[in-house]
C-alpha cells in the first residue's frame, strides 16, 4: 500500500470511508478502504481495513461496498456528519472538531491510520489550519 487516499474519502452515517490502492494486476488498479468511525475506539470498524473482505478496480464500487458492508454489520450508524470538516494537506488528512468556542483536531499521516495530532485547543477552524501547515511546513525543512 503505498497511501491512503484521503482525497477520494467518503464520509457515511458516522464513518470516513478512506480507499487506498491495494496491489496492480496485470496493469489493472485493485483499491480497497479502511474506515474510521466517530465513536473512536468504541467502534468495532475504527480504523479496520476492508472488513468486507472485497475488492474492487473503481474507487465507486469501492464506496458501495463499504457502505453496503456498515449497513448490514454496524450497530452503531449515525446521522451526524463527524467528518464534515475535513481536508487533506501534502497528502495527510487533517479533521476538524468544532465544540462551543473551542476546536481541536485529528491528523492522520498519509500512510497509516495513526492521529499524530498535538493535544492543542484553538479559537476556530481557520487558526488550527494555520497552525497545522506551519507545523507540516517546518517538518519538511528540517528533513
Amino acid at each position: 500500500m503505498n497511501r491512503f487516499f484521503y482525497e477520494k474519502s467518503s464520509s457515511y452515517q458516522g464513518y470516513l470511508i478512506i480507499p487506498f490502492l491495494l496491489t496492480k494486476v496485470s496493469g489493472e488498479l485493485i483499491y480497497s478502504y479502511a474506515l474510521l468511525s466517530s465513536q473512536g475506539y468504541d467502534d468495532e470498524f475504527h480504523k479496520a481495513k476492508n472488513p468486507a473482505g472485497i475488492c474492487s478496480n473503481t474507487l465507486g464500487d469501492i464506496r458501495e461496498i463499504a457502505q453496503q458492508h456498515l449497513n448490514q454489520y454496524s450497530v452503531n450508524l449515525k446521522e451526524d456528519d463527524y467528518f464534515e470538516q475535513r481536508y487533506t494537506y501534502q497528502n495527510t488528512l487533517i479533521i476538524i472538531h468544532q465544540q462551543g468556542k473551542r476546536c481541536s483536531y485529528d491528523h492522520y499521516p498519509s500512510h497509516e491510520l495513526r492521529n499524530i495530532a498535538a493535544p492543542t485547543l484553538f479559537l476556530n477552524a481557520d487558526s488550527c489550519i494555520n497552525w497545522i501547515k506551519k507545523r507540516l511546513a517546518r517538518r519538511q525543512v528540517q528533513f
